[in-house]
C-alpha cells in the first residue's frame, strides 16, 4: 500500500486538582475554544467537548504524527496557563496529573458524542468519581483504588 490511511477517535477525560470545582460557566465556553484550538494546532479535529465544574470529556480525532500522552500533556498545560492568564483571580486552577483515554470505534461515534453533549444530565445519578470507574470498567480497564484519585 503506498498511503497510510487511519482513523483514530479517543474519548479523553480528565479532572480538575482535588476535583475542585473550578470550571464555572464564566470560563467553560472560552475554556472549550480555547483547548480545541489547541488539539486542531496539533493536527487534531475536536468533536466534542464538555463536563463538569470539575472535570472535562473531550472526543476527538488523533493525527497519527502525535502522541496521546503529548496532545493531553499540551491540552491540559496550555489549557491551565490560559486561565491563569485570562482570568488571574483563578491562580488555584489546575489539572489533576493522570486522564482516561479510550478508544471509541466510528460505530459508537454518535453515541459517545451524545453522552460527552449530555454531561449536566448524566451527573445527575452519577459523580465524576462514579462515572470515571464506571467507563473503566466498561473499557476493561485494570485499576487500583488506592491509587486512582492520587
Amino acid at each position: 500500500m503506498s498511503h497510510t490511511y487511519s482513523q483514530v477517535l479517543l474519548h479523553v477525560v480528565f479532572g480538575t486538582w482535588d476535583r475542585a470545582l473550578m470550571i464555572s460557566s464564566e470560563i467553560r465556553d472560552d475554556l472549550y475554544q480555547y483547548m480545541g484550538g489547541i488539539v486542531r494546532e496539533a493536527r487534531g479535529t475536536l468533536i466534542a467537548v464538555n463536563g463538569m465544574p470539575d472535570h472535562v470529556h473531550m472526543l476527538l480525532a488523533m493525527p497519527l504524527t502525535v502522541s496521546i500522552a503529548v496532545l493531553v500533556r499540551e491540552v491540559k498545560a496550555k489549557s491551565s496557563r490560559f486561565v491563569h492568564e485570562k482570568w488571574p483571580d483563578r491562580d488555584r486552577f489546575a489539572w489533576q496529573g493522570g486522564y482516561g483515554v479510550f478508544s471509541v470505534s466510528h460505530s459508537a461515534l454518535e453515541q459517545v458524542e451524545k453522552y460527552i453533549r449530555e454531561q449536566e444530565e448524566h451527573h445527575r445519578k452519577y459523580s465524576f468519581e462514579q462515572e470515571f470507574r464506571i467507563l473503566l470498567k466498561k473499557h476493561n480497564v485494570a485499576f487500583d483504588e488506592r491509587y486512582l484519585w492520587k
